[in-house]
């Protein structure tokens, strides 16, 4: 069974806006990942073939499209076939919607995993990573996420910190 995870935050800017948040990814002005996490890392600049990751989660960049998309293949740890990605998404109102998608098929111990400590902190990462996003695109941010008690705890047990 695979699992299908999505965060996404409406913003009330152009598509290319919010691509360039995309497209700071893991580089020296990164806009879009949470600091205060395991920060992104990649072996050159981001385009196709280049293999990167955060914490112990590794993976490779399958598709790119500059300010619009980008596609991470999952390459570690093992046990989680997948992938996740960055997307843009215009909306009729001039306003855009930028989107984390994950999917992923944990195999055998690995749903466990997923369940008790891999869902809860990727969501909190990457519901602090729109925020963020948010915050460099307007300044502000209406509705923050909040890590809760359970989140600050697996972050002191496998970071050695608190969210």
């Amino acid at each position: 069974m695979a699992v299908w995870n999505v965060h996404e935050r409406p913003l009330p800017v152009a598509p290319d806006r919010a691509g360039a948040l995309i497209d700071s990814l893991g580089g020296e002005h990164d806009r879009l990942w949470p600091p205060d996490w395991p920060p992104v890392r990649f072996e050159r600049p981001l385009a196709v073939g280049v293999s990167g990751g955060h914490g112990p989660v590794r993976y490779v960049v399958s598709h790119y499209v500059p300010g619009r998309w980008v596609r991470f293949r999952f390459t570690g740890p093992r046990g989680f076939d997948g992938f996740h990605e960055f997307s843009v998404e215009a909306l009729d109102d001039g306003r855009t919607v930028l989107r984390n998608t994950l999917v992923v098929r944990p195999r055998g111990i690995r749903w466990l995993a997923w369940s008790l400590i891999v869902r809860p902190l990727h969501d909190a990462v990457f519901g602090l990573g729109l925020d963020r996003a948010e915050r460099a695109l307007t300044g502000r941010v209406a509705r923050p996420v909040r890590c809760g008690w359970y989140v600050r705890l697996l972050r002191g047990a496998v970071f050695g910190r608190s969210a």
